[in-house]
C-alpha cells in the first residue's frame, strides 16, 4: 500500500510497502477495548501512518499487510493519537507486542523479536544512563570548587564512555542488525588529541578536515531505512549548515557527490533529490539559489524518472528556476527598458556609474514606507557622493499614489521608472518575461546591487547590508 507524505507542502509518495511475504505485528495494548491503535513511522523529520488494528474486547488486534513494511523506526499510537513507545521493523516481520500503558517503557514486551528485545534493553540502559548524566550535570552547576568540578567532569565523561561502549558492543556482535546501523549513524567523529596532531599542538583546520571527512563514516547512502528514523534528518542539517562551506561551488560538490553515492537506491536518491530542492528553492544565504538552479538543470528538467512531485509543484519548481536563472550572482542583469514619471525612456543599461542600487518597491506598501526612506538618508549621507546612483522600480500601487509619494519625499535624486500598461501587455503579447520574472520580485521591497558592467553583485539584502558589500567592494577597488 502507499501511503502520501505532506513534506514542506510537496505531496510525495513513498512505497512503505516492497516486498512480497507480508507483515504480521500481534499487539496487546491495554486497556484499549474495540478501539483503533496505530502504527506510525518517521520519514525525515515528519511522522506518518502505516497502519490500524482494531483492538477487541480484550485488547488484541493485528497490523497486517501483504508486502513487508521497509525498515526503519516506527512506533505504536494509542486510539488518542499519543506516541506510546518505538518498535524496530526490519527483516523479522512476523512477531508480536503486549503492553500496558500503566508503566510504559518498560512495560512493554516483545515476543518472536530478537532485534527489538535488543532495542529495549538497550533503552533501558540509555534512559538510566541519561538520568546518570542528569544528576551529574545538576550537580556540576552548584559544585563549590575547581576539584568537585573536575570530579563530575570526569564522571560525566566516564558515564558517556560507557554508552558508547555499550553501543559498540552491540554493533560488534550484530554489525548486520538495524540497531548497528543506527549506532553508527549516531557516532560522531572522535578528532585525535593534540598529542597525536602534527607537532603535538592542536590544529583547528586539521580537526575541521579530519571530523568533516569521516563525519558520513559507516552510513551508507544505499541504506533507506534511515529515512525512517528521525536520525538521519538532523544530521544532514547539521553536515550542509555547519561542515560545508557556504559558497555556491563546494555546496554543488556535495551535493553531487551524495546523489551520485545515494542513486542505486531509488527512495534514498528521491529523499535527499527533494530535501536539497528544499533547501536552496528560497536559501537562506544571498546566491545560493544557484544551487536549485544546478538541481533543476541537471536532475529534474525533462528528467521522466523524477516523477514523485506533484504537477502544482513542478510547474512551480520550473517557473522559479528560470526566474533565478536571469538573475545569478555574478551574471548580467537583464536589462530593463521602463520610463520615468514623464513617460521618457531610461533603460538600466543606460545608466553610467560605478555601482548601481535597483529598489523595486510600491508606495502602498507599509513596509516600503519603512525602508524607502532610510534608504534616501543612507544614500544623500554616503552613496550619492561616492558616486551610487538608485533606480527605483514602481512595482504596485498605481501612478498616482507613486509620483505623490516621491514628491512629498523628496526622492528627487533617483532615477524613477515604471512598466506601462501598453509595455506590459506589448511584452505579454510577444511572449517576453516581465522584470518580475527577470528579477524574482514578487513582494517589496526588493533590492540589487550591480558594478558598473551591470553584473549583479549583491540582492535580496536590506539597505545596511547592501551598504556593507559596498563598503567591502570600495575597499577591494581602493586597492588595485
Amino acid at each position: 500500500m502507499k501511503k502520501s507524505l505532506l513534506l514542506s507542502g510537496i505531496f510525495i509518495v513513498t512505497q512503505i510497502s516492497a516486498q512480497t511475504t507480508g507483515y504480521s505485528i500481534g499487539i496487546t495494548l491495554k486497556p484499549y477495548k474495540n478501539q483503533y491503535a496505530y502504527l506510525g513511522y518517521y520519514y525525515g523529520k515528519i511522522k506518518a501512518l502505516a497502519d490500524s488494528a482494531m483492538l477487541n474486547g480484550s485488547s488484541t488486534g493485528v497490523f497486517k499487510g501483504k508486502e513487508k513494511l521497509k525498515g526503519g523506526i516506527y512506533f505504536v499510537v494509542s486510539p488518542r493519537k499519543e506516541i506510546l513507545f518505538e518498535v524496530l521493523v526490519d527483516k523479522q516481520q512476523n512477531f508480536s507486542i503486549q503492553a500496558d500503558t500503566v508503566g510504559l517503557p518498560g512495560s512493554v514486551k516483545f515476543m518472536n523479536s530478537p532485534e527489538n528485545n535488543l532495542f529495549q534493553s538497550y533503552s533501558k540502559f540509555a534512559s538510566a544512563n541519561g538520568k546518570t548524566s542528569a544528576a551529574y550535570m545538576g550537580q556540576l552547576a552548584t559544585a563549590k570548587s575547581k576539584a568537585d568540578s573536575t570530579t563530575l567532569l570526569d564522571k560525566l565523561h566516564g558515564n558517556n564512555e560507557m554508552m558508547l561502549h555499550y553501543r559498540d558492543s552491540i554493533t560488534l556482535k550484530n554489525p548486520g542488525s538495524m540497531l548497528a546501523t543506527l549506532f553508527k549513524a549516531l557516532k560522531e567523529p572522535v578528532v585525535p588529541p593534540a598529542s597525536k596532531q602534527p607537532g603535538g599542538k592542536y590544529d583547528s583546520l586539521l580537526a575541521y578536515n579530519y571530523y568533516k571527512g569521516h563525519y558520513w563514516d559507516g552510513i551508507s547512502f544505499t541504506d533507506e531505512r534511515l529515512l525512517r528514523t528521525p536520525i538521519f534528518e538532523p544530521r544532514l542539517d547539521k553536515y550542509y549548515k555547519t561542515l560545508v562551506v557556504p559558497e555556491t561551488d563546494s555546496i554543488i560538490k556535495e551535493v553531487d557527490a551524495m546523489l551520485t553515492k545515494s542513486g542505486p537506491d531509488k527512495e534514498m536518491y528521491k529523499y535527499l533529490l527533494t530535501y536539497f530542492v528544499q533547501q536552496y528553492i528560497n536559501p537562506t544565504y544571498m546566491g545560493q539559489d544557484a544551487v536549485f538552479v544546478h538541481l533543476f538543470e541537471k536532475y529534474i528538467n525533462n528528467n521522466p524518472e523524477v516523477d514523485w512531485f506533484t504537477e502544482k509543484y513542478k510547474k512551480y519548481m520550473t517557473d522559479r528556476a528560470y526566474s533565478l536563472m536571469a538573475n545569478l550572482i555574478g551574471a548580467p542583469a537583464q536589462n530593463l527598458e521602463l520610463v520615468d514619471t514623464s513617460e521618457i525612456p531610461r533603460p538600466l543599461y543606460d545608466v553610467k556609474a560605478p555601482y548601481i542600487v535597483i529598489c523595486f518597491w510600491d508606495a502602498t506598501c507599509s513596509h516600503c514606507k519603512e525602508v524607502v526612506p532610510k534608504l534616501d538618508s543612507i544614500y544623500q549621507h554616503k552613496w550619492k557622493k561616492e558616486g551610487v546612483v538608485i533606480y527605483g522600480v514602481m512595482v504596485d500601487g498605481g501612478k498616482e499614489a507613486w509620483v505623490n509619494y516621491i514628491r512629498a519625499n523628496n526622492l528627487s535624486d533617483w532615477i524613477h521608472v515604471y512598466e506601462t500598461n501598453a509595455q506590459r501587455d506589448s511584452g505579454y503579447a510577444a511572449g517576453k518575461p516581465n522584470y518580475r520574472q527577470l528579477y524574482d520580485v514578487y513582494q517589496t521591497p526588493i533590492l540589487y546591487l550591480l558594478d558598473k558592467d551591470k553584473r549583479i553583485i549583491a540582492k535580496k539584502l536590506a539597505y545596511d547590508q547592501i551598504d556593507e558589500v559596498l563598503n567591502v567592494k570600495m575597499k577591494q577597488a581602493a586597492k588595485q
